[in-house]
C-alpha cells in the first residue's frame, strides 16, 4: 500500500473496483484551503496597487511657538540671601507679583541710606558745578571789561601821542622862528657894529643890538630844548601805548586762563555729577532687585532654592515659572536624509503622548487620534542628536489641539508626502531609498496634503 516495493501493487491490481479505494483515491483534499490561499493572494496583489502616502516620522515634544512663552527659570542679577518667600510651588501668580525677598551680602551695599547719601553727594557736586559756571561767567565779564578798558586806554594814549606830535610840530615851528630871529639879530648886531665903526650910530645902539642878539640866542637854545622835549614826549607816548597793550594782554590772558581753569573744573565736576547720578540710578535699581517678581502671568513650577537665609550668586536659578497662556507648538527631529523634503507649510500629523490613537501612517484619512500641524521653521544647523529640528504649529484648517496638553509632553509626528503604490513603498523600504524628492508649488505642501 505504501508503494515501497520494486513491484508496486497498484500497477498489477485494479484498485478502483474496491469500495474503500474509490472513497480514498477519488476524493479532493484541502479544497477550502486552496480557495482561501488563492483569494488571499489575489487580495494581496490588489493591495499592492493601492495608494500609499509617503511620510517622514519623528519624535519630539510640545513647546511654545513664541520664545517668550516657554517655561523658564528666574535668576537674580545680584548675589544675595533669601529673606522671605511669598509663593508656594504650583501657585498661580500675576505679572509683577512678588515671589521672594532677598538681602544684600556685599558690604558695599549694607548702608540702608545709601541712595539718599549718594543723592546728597550728587547735589553737592551739582552746586559746585554751578559755582564753577558762575565763575566762568564772571571771568567773561572781566575779560569784556578789560577789553573795553584797553580800548579806552589806547585811545587816551593815542591822543597823548597825537598831542605830542602836534607839540613837536609847534615846537619845530617855534624853533625855526627862533633861528630866524637869531639870524635877524645877528644881522642887526653886525650892522650896528659897522655903523659904529663908521661913526653913524651910538655905542648904546650897538649894545642894545648885542643884548638883543644874546636874548635871541637864548630863546633859540630854549626852543631847541622844548623841541627835543616834545620829541621825547612822542617817544614816551609810543612807549605808553606799547605798555598798555602788553599790560592788558597779560591781564586778558590771565583772566582767560582762570576762565579755562574754571571751565575745566566745571566739566570735571559735571562728569563727577554724571557718575554720581549713575550710581544713584544703579543703587535705586539694585534696591528694587531685592524683590524678585513674576515676569508674566503663570504658575510657579519648582523652587530651586529652599529655606530662608540661603545665599546664592548672581545668575543662579532660583525658581521655575510656566506661562499661563501658551501658543502651543511641537518641535520634532528628522534625519538628515529627509531634510530636503521638509519645507515651510508642509502638512504634518501629530500624536500626543497620553492620547489614544490608531495610526495608519500610509492612510492618514483613516487614522484616529492624530491632529493636524504645519511646518513653521526648519533649522539650518544640525542638533546635538544628529538630526535637524523642525518647528510645527497647529493647522488652522484642522480640528484644534487638546487644551489639556502641557509643554514638555512627547509627540510623534508624521510629515505627509506624495501618494505612491504600496508595492513601490515596499520596494523603497527594502532598498533603503529616501521618499520621492519633490518641491512644493507656491510654497504649499504635496497634493495629498492639499486634499
Amino acid at each position: 500500500m505504501l508503494n515501497i516495493s520494486k513491484n508496486p501493487l497498484n500497477k498489477n491490481v485494479d484498485l478502483s473496483k474496491f469500495k474503500s479505494a474509490a472513497l480514498v483515491l477519488n476524493k479532493s483534499y484541502y479544497k477550502q484551503s486552496k480557495r482561501f490561499l488563492t483569494g488571499f493572494a489575489i487580495v494581496c496583489i490588489i493591495i499592492l496597487f493601492l495608494p500609499w502616502t509617503q511620510n517622514i516620522s519623528g519624535r519630539g515634544q510640545v513647546t511654545s511657538l513664541t520664545p517668550g512663552q516657554r517655561p523658564q527659570t528666574i535668576q537674580s542679577p545680584i548675589p544675595g540671601s533669601i529673606q522671605k518667600w511669598y509663593v508656594r510651588e504650583g501657585q498661580t501668580v500675576k505679572k509683577g507679583d512678588t515671589i521672594m525677598q532677598i538681602a544684600e551680602i556685599k558690604s558695599d551695599y549694607f548702608d540702608p541710606n545709601l541712595v539718599e547719601r549718594t543723592s546728597r553727594q550728587r547735589d553737592a557736586k551739582e552746586f559746585s558745578a554751578k559755582s564753577y559756571g558762575e565763575k566762568v561767567k564772571a571771568q567773561d565779564v572781566r575779560i569784556g571789561a578789560l577789553q573795553k578798558e584797553r580800548v579806552l586806554k589806547l585811545e587816551q594814549a593815542e591822543n597823548k601821542l597825537l598831542q605830542a606830535k602836534y607839540k613837536v610840530e609847534a615846537d619845530s615851528i617855534d624853533l625855526e622862528a627862533a633861528k630866524t630871529n637869531l639870524r635877524i639879530a645877528e644881522i642887526k648886531y653886525k650892522r650896528s657894529e659897522d655903523l659904529l665903526k663908521d661913526g653913524f650910530t651910538a655905542r648904546k645902539n650897538l649894545e642894545d643890538a648885542q643884548l638883543k642878539l644874546q636874548e635871541t640866542q637864548a630863546k633859540r637854545v630854549s626852543q631847541e630844548n622844548k623841541f627835543l622835549a616834545s620829541k621825547n614826549e612822542v617817544i614816551n607816548a609810543k612807549l605808553e601805548i606799547t605798555r598798555i597793550k602788553a599790560e592788558f594782554a597779560d591781564k586778558v590772558s590771565k583772566a582767560r586762563s582762570e576762565k579755562f581753569s574754571a571751565q575745566s573744573n566745571q566739566f570735571s565736576t559735571e562728569a563727577d555729577v554724571q557718575k554720581l547720578e549713575n550710581q544713584v540710578s544703579n543703587y535705586s535699581l539694585r534696591r528694587d532687585m531685592l524683590f524678585i517678581t513674576a515676569p508674566y502671568n503663570g504658575f510657579i513650577n519648582t523652587a530651586f532654592r529652599g529655606g530662608v537665609g540661603q545665599t546664592f550668586k548672581e545668575g543662579e536659578e532660583l525658581v521655575g515659572i510656566i506661562p499661563e497662556d501658551i501658543e502651543l507648538a511641537v518641535e520634532t527631529y528628522v534625519e538628515p536624509i529627509d531634510l530636503p523634503l521638509m519645507h515651510k507649510g508642509e502638512k504634518v500629523r501629530v500624536q500626543f503622548d497620553g492620547w489614544p490613537a490608531i495610526i495608519f501612517s500610509g492612510w492618514p484619512n483613516v487614522s484616529y487620534g492624530t491632529y493636524g500641524a504645519e511646518v513653521v521653521a526648519v533649522e539650518r544647523f544640525i542638533s546635538s542628536n544628529g538630526k535637524f529640528r523642525v518647528l510645527l504649529k497647529p493647522d488652522p484648517d484642522d480640528h484644534p489641539w487638546p487644551k489639556e496638553i502641557r509643554a514638555g509632553s512627547g509627540a510623534f509626528t508624521m510629515a505627509l508626502l506624495e501618494d505612491v503604490p504600496i508595492w513601490f513603498e515596499l520596494w523603497r523600504k527594502l532598498n533603503g531609498f529616501p521618499p520621492n524628492y519633490y518641491q512644493p508649488v507656491d510654497g504649499s505642501s504635496s497634493k495629498k496634503a492639499k486634499k
